[in-house]
């Protein structure tokens, strides 16, 4: 579970299990919009290469006592299939999460099942996982598409040896535990370094919406970092003063022509279904617009 520690000396900011809140809220505004960048990016008849270096398990079991815990995906997912008709910003996602299952919602797929579900015959998807059990369950779901490679290693650090890629289109989804305050320098470290590599890459960047002041403060040096077309788009949930994930965010730099009017749409209507009586708020604005 999401446990956040509010003392000052507390080096553990999340204790995060995926399996425990697959299909969550972060998951419905995370997942949706990397739908919406990889099919923004297929508006060109030229091949991409998406990159996640937090991969985890793919795919995710909510019949599992680890999901059935807290039962978050109905508070997620749950509630974003329960409206019809989705607005046209949400289709892909909603048609990847559906086409997992069979009526009753049981699978939900992570980053990876949702990026290789919009993959063309021409495009490519790199995974990166360093716990054995996840990295192993990677393996057995793509291990029959020649797309997807999946690689045992550090995504901080594999993803840098992989821009640019042939294609030199494509994107990257940066979304660590940050379960320490690592994690938040780690991201600031690395997303300059792939800008470096590779300057026309789109670079996604999630974040979490918690009482911490890494967590505050991370946006604000986000936005100062030297990027172009740098749009953010955040969702809270929860009421103010909120313990734990209480909405969570992406920074996306590089973003694609389009996709700020799509997310403009997506983010109130995301709230509307999401929110605890209405809770918290959204915002979708540009940070840099050239």
């Amino acid at each position: 579970m999401h446990d956040f520690l509010d003392r000052p000396d507390a080096r553990r900011l999340l204790s995060y299990q995926h399996e425990y809140h697959a299909g969550n809220h972060a998951d419905g505004l995370k997942h949706s919009v990397l739908a919406l960048l990889i099919r923004a990016l297929q508006r060109k008849p030229n091949p991409l290469r998406v990159l996640d270096p937090h991969a985890g398990s793919g795919l995710y079991d909510l019949g599992s006592p680890e999901a059935q815990r807290g039962r978050e995906f109905e508070r997620g997912i749950a509630r974003v299939l329960g409206e019809r008709p989705v607005p046209p910003e949400l289709a892909s996602y909603v048609e990847t999460v559906e086409s997992c299952n069979e009526g009753e919602l049981r699978i939900y797929p992570g980053s990876p099942g949702i990026a290789r579900s919009l993959l063309r015959e021409i495009d490519h998807l790199e995974l990166f996982e360093l716990h054995p059990r996840a990295h192993a369950a990677l393996e057995k779901t793509f291990r029959r598409d020649r797309r997807v490679h999946v690689h045992r290693r550090d995504g901080f650090e594999g993803v840098l040896g992989v821009v640019p890629p042939p294609e030199r289109r494509g994107l990257v989804l940066i979304d660590p535990s940050y379960e320490t305050q690592n994690d938040f320098t780690r991201v600031l470290d690395v997303v300059p370094a792939l800008h470096r590599r590779w300057a026309n890459g789109v670079i996604a960047v999630w974040y979490p919406l918690l009482r911490s002041p890494e967590a505050r403060a991370f946006v604000r040096r986000l936005g100062a970092l030297e990027l172009p077309r740098l749009f953010q788009v955040e969702l809270e949930v929860e009421p103010a003063g909120s313990f734990g994930l209480r909405g969570s965010g992406l920074v996306i730099a590089n973003l694609p022509y389009g996709v700020d009017a799509e997310l403009e749409t997506l983010a109130p209507w995301l709230h509307r279904r999401l929110a605890v009586d209405g809770a918290g708020g959204f915002r979708a604005a540009w940070l840099r617009a050239e």
